[in-house]
């Protein structure tokens, strides 16, 4: 009765890790696809910082759970205790990674509150100056989400407006309406909405439209953060289990 224990356990353990074997490896082909790709689509990506990153947390990611899958099947498989011993410490590892994340943003979920938002903007906002990090960034978010500051134009009523503008005075060109929601897109009227035409500004604030936009993914990245710790933690319990049974 304990060896067939012991021999479903493998292979349930040899199964489990093959599809973390197959999901790495997918990962691992579509960030090395869209790091090297000759088309074109290499471009785009190198000119968002976004992407960029992206696409390298992702390679990092695939070949992460490719090595995973590759020495548990290989430990479950071969019944080898040194590959077994070697995957629960890995999993281990990556757990303990994952559960310190999860601490540390349960304890500096302060800082994602909105008046935190809306005293860093009024800090440090330079409106227009795109070689600023900061405000270039506040401004690609203003234009795709089609919004303005945190609550409101009436965010930046304390920030300064440039010296050389002589129709910002309060809501900046990026809380404009446009045509086409993105840095190319055309104002429907510039003029107006500088000088505080309400119907051709954005007047809803980021935070609730930002809010609304990702309230269910939120929901679904922890469920599926809470899912991936909980398989962790079985994993390593099968691997512990299956180490002390081999003889």
């Amino acid at each position: 009765m304990e060896g067939d224990c012991l021999s479903c356990m493998k292979y349930l353990m040899f199964l489990f890790n093959f599809f973390i074997f197959l999901g790495g490896a997918c990962l691992l082909g579509l960030g090395i696809w869209v790091i090297v790709d000759p088309t074109g689509f290499r471009e785009i990506v190198a000119a968002n910082p976004l992407l960029f990153t992206g696409a390298y947390i992702m390679l990092a990611m695939g070949a992460m759970l490719f090595l995973l899958g590759f020495l548990g099947c290989c430990g479950a498989i071969r019944e080898n205790k040194c590959l077994l011993l070697f995957f629960f410490m890995f999993i281990l590892l990556i757990f303990l990674a994952e559960l310190s994340a999860a601490i540390l943003a349960f304890i500096f979920r302060e800082n994602l509150t909105r008046e935190f938002f809306t005293k860093e903007l009024k800090k440090h906002y330079l409106r227009n100056n795109d070689t600023d990090v900061f405000s270039s960034t506040w401004n690609s978010v203003m234009i795709t989400f089609a919004c303005c500051g945190v609550n409101g134009p009436e965010d930046f009523e304390a920030v300064p407006h440039l010296p050389y503008s002589s129709l910002e005075k309060v809501t900046p060109e990026a809380c404009c309406q446009r045509e086409l929601q993105s840095r190319e897109g055309m104002f429907v009227n510039k003029e107006a909405c500088l000088t505080g035409v309400e119907r051709f500004q954005n007047r809803q604030g980021c935070y609730t439209v930002i809010l609304n936009s990702f309230e269910t993914y939120v929901y679904l990245a922890g469920a599926l953060a809470i899912g991936v710790l909980a398989i962790e933690l079985f994993a390593m319990i099968f691997a512990m289990c299956l180490f002390r049974g081999i003889q």
